[in-house]
């Protein structure tokens, strides 16, 4: 699986930061991979693809579904279609419904979702090329590390005041080191796929005004450039060797303080830390919803014990999470719903969970968990700033009608690599996302856990296609 263009690639700077993370991500070889990253790996595909299964049937995800399947025939596949797709318009479409329940992982330093924009990607290319199972973890180690790498040094909480997603923003880097790898491109080959994938790189933050769709798009579309522009190096197409650091490049795009220095790191790879979501909401909602969980069950507190809130929010997310404060309040739908710590609070205290089925516009609209939203406050803390983006600590004070004021403090909400989801839960998650719409779940994830054995990714894809219909959906 060689070049195909004749003419050499244009990114020969041995100095540009670009230049060496493609480098990096075109050497990975699992054969020199630890066991731990191994197993890794295996773990993230194999929740990434429970939520995607799951996030198929929502309604954001069957449009992304039906628009892919319509625009072009190929051989890769979508979840829940029969038909084959071309590999960029499966990774679209995947991608999304991946992204579609916020339930799919979650990074800290970097605030964003790796696997969402890697996994559908790395899938579809090797499923088109009958790659084998070891060749697809390849390519997942490496996006991961590219994408993870960009988005440390984009400053998320940078990111975020500009208006901008670091998911779509780093997500297309990681997509095309994937791609790249199981094209078989060399590190300056890949580094010009790097100089294509930022002049496509981008999301925007403007589903918070109303709510809508296009935060689960971004990984999506970030998955479709990144196949793109993989194929476009590959054959011949040439793109600047600095376009991640550069001083017109994708760092000083869409951040007013990026750390470029990130983009080098350690040498462990990126993957390790990840952390997995039990919750069904943005990321900055996990630690308030354990605190909230953790002081109700210990002290049996019902909803009409509770008379104020108080949650300690960094300010890296507090854009995202809980201001303004009145809107947050008030959630009009899922979405809505999905980024409010209002809302994140008031349905676990309610109904003693947070995940997905308690995702639902009934509980958006249920009169209890909106009396309990109208008593939650959300404060700025510089002590917890202190700490961000490398932890997101939170706080949690429950004031309760007899007087009593009950607290915690969060340092690593659960999933974090310091406070890990282990591997049985794992499973649990996948079952419960997948079961009732894969007869074959059970062998899928036996397979994936297994995936390094596995000589052609066209049976996971045959897999997927055979995921059948909800009667419901959330958002």
């Amino acid at each position: 699986m060689g070049l195909r263009s004749r003419e050499p690639a244009i990114a020969t700077r041995s100095d540009a930061t670009t230049v060496a993370l493609a480098e990096r991500c075109a050497g990975v070889r699992w054969a020199d991979l630890e066991t731990d990253v191994r197993e890794r790996a295996k773990e993230l595909v194999l929740d990434l693809l429970g939520v995607a299964i799951r996030g198929s049937q929502e309604a954001s995800g069957a449009v992304a579904r039906e628009t892919a399947v319509r625009l072009g025939r190929g051989t890769a596949s979508v979840i829940g279609h029969p038909q084959g797709v071309g590999a960029a318009w499966a990774a679209l479409a995947n991608g999304t419904a991946g992204h579609s329940i916020e339930l799919d992982d979650v990074t800290t330093e970097s605030s964003l979702h790796p696997g969402v924009a890697t996994i559908p990607a790395a899938l579809a290319v090797a499923e088109e090329r009958g790659a084998s199972g070891a060749a697809f973890l390849e390519a997942v180690v490496a996006g991961y590390e590219a994408t993870m790498r960009v988005g440390n040094a984009l400053n998320p909480a940078s990111a975020y005041r500009r208006g901008f997603h670091p998911t779509g923003v780093a997500g297309v880097f990681g997509a095309t080191a994937a791609t790249a790898l199981l094209l078989g491109l060399d590190g300056a080959t890949t580094a010009s796929a790097f100089g294509i994938a930022g002049t496509m790189a981008g999301g925007s933050l403007e589903y918070l005004s109303d709510g809508s769709w296009t935060k689960r798009l971004n990984p999506g579309w970030a998955g479709h450039s990144g196949i793109v522009a993989a194929e476009l190096a590959a054959s011949g197409f040439r793109g600047p060797a600095t376009a991640i650091e550069g001083e017109l490049g994708a760092l000083r795009a869409f951040s007013d303080e990026p750390y470029v220095e990130r983009l080098s790191g350690e040498d462990e790879w990126a993957l390790m830390s990840v952390s997995i979501k039990p919750y069904a909401c943005c990321r900055y909602n996990h630690g308030p919803i354990d605190g909230v969980l953790q002081l109700a069950r210990a002290h049996r507190l019902r909803a009409e014990d509770v008379a104020r809130i108080r949650l300690g929010i960094t300010s890296g997310g507090a854009l995202l999470v809980s201001e303004p404060i009145e809107a947050k309040r008030e959630p009009r739908n899922v979405v809505d719903a999905q980024f409010s710590a209002p809302f994140a609070v008031a349905v676990a205290l309610v109904r003693g969970a947070a995940g997905i089925d308690q995702y639902t516009q009934a509980n958006v609209d249920d009169p209890e968990i909106r009396a309990v939203m109208a008593r939650v406050d959300c404060v700025r803390d510089p002590s917890l700033d202190a700490e961000y983006p490398a932890r997101w600590p939170s706080t949690v004070a429950i004031e309760l009608r007899d007087g009593r004021v009950l607290s915690t403090r969060i340092d690593d909400a659960s999933g974090e690599p310091a406070n890990p989801v282990p591997r049985p839960a794992l499973i649990e998650k996948f079952r419960s996302l997948a079961a009732d719409h894969l007869p074959a779940a059970d062998e899928l994830m036996t397979r994936i856990l297994a995936l390094d054995a596995e000589p052609d990714m066209r049976r996971i894809g045959e897999l997927l296609r055979s995921v059948g219909p909800h009667d419901h959906a959330h958002g």
